[in-house]
């Protein structure tokens, strides 16, 4: 254990906000051994920014953990599950279901984690607890927490509970559309070239930056387009390009 761990250890949780922790994970029908490391996984970045006794304090790097876990039992899944599809196919699929648009409402709906966040005032004031990127973050910061706690088994059984059923949508066409690989296969077949994606601006805070990215296609130029990180800016900007060309 380093140092590290056992800051997050000693750092006492009264108890209100343990009776929280204990009833999020009823709800999820979760068990964790140490209800400190689920409280650090509801820690945004800008709550250490303001507080400078928690520098370190929040949940970027179990989001960083979470994320190739919840990657790879995603991957695990589609592997067995679709034995006579190819690489391709499996690929599409998981890039829809792990992404934000897919994981900020389960965070929202299913798992209410806009309770259980700690975050600075300035982006409590600015909406922060229903943000999309600050959401599907914390899922996956939880998801990094649990596989810390209980082990990768606990994890992936946790994970394909909510990710499962994504992926049946997607399987039945109802789910996301992956706009990028509708425009680039579109654009592929009819130009034997692909869309050129360029990042225009950004605006906000470091904790809260919003992207604009543009999708060139030959001498036509569609968006800027808006996201809260680039591979959603650059689906926003592909989705207004297959609307403009008729393609959904």
């Amino acid at each position: 254990m380093n140092l590290r761990d056992i800051f997050y250890e000693s750092k006492k949780l009264d108890g209100k906000r343990r009776r929280m922790l204990e009833e999020f994970c009823r709800n999820l029908n979760l068990k964790f051994k140490s209800l400190n490391l689920l409280d650090l996984a509801f820690h945004h970045r800008s709550f250490s920014n303001e507080n400078s006794e928690y520098k370190c304090y929040n949940n970027e790097r179990l989001e960083f953990l979470g994320d190739s876990v919840l990657g790879l039992a995603t991957a695990a899944f589609l592997y067995e599950d679709m034995m006579d599809n190819p690489e391709g196919d499996l690929a599409k699929i998981k890039a829809n279901v792990v992404s934000e648009k897919t994981l900020a409402p389960i965070g929202l709906e299913k798992m209410h984690i806009d309770r259980y966040l700690i975050m600075g005032r300035g982006e409590e004031l600015s909406g922060g607890r229903t943000k999309k990127a600050i959401l599907a973050d914390a899922v996956e910061a939880v998801i990094g927490a649990l596989y810390l706690d209980s082990g990768y088994e606990a994890a992936e059984k946790f994970v394909l509970e909510f990710i499962v059923p994504e992926i049946r949508k997607v399987q039945n066409d109802r789910g996301t559309k992956d706009y990028k690989t509708i425009l680039q296969e579109f654009y592929q077949k009819k130009m034997r070239s692909c869309p050129l994606y360029k990042l225009e601006r950004t605006s906000g805070p470091d904790h809260d930056r919003t992207f604009y990215i543009s999708v060139r296609l030959g001498d036509v130029v569609y968006g800027p387009a808006a996201g809260k990180n680039k591979k959603s800016a650059e689906q926003a900007a592909a989705e207004q390009a297959c609307m403009a060309l008729g393609l959904e």
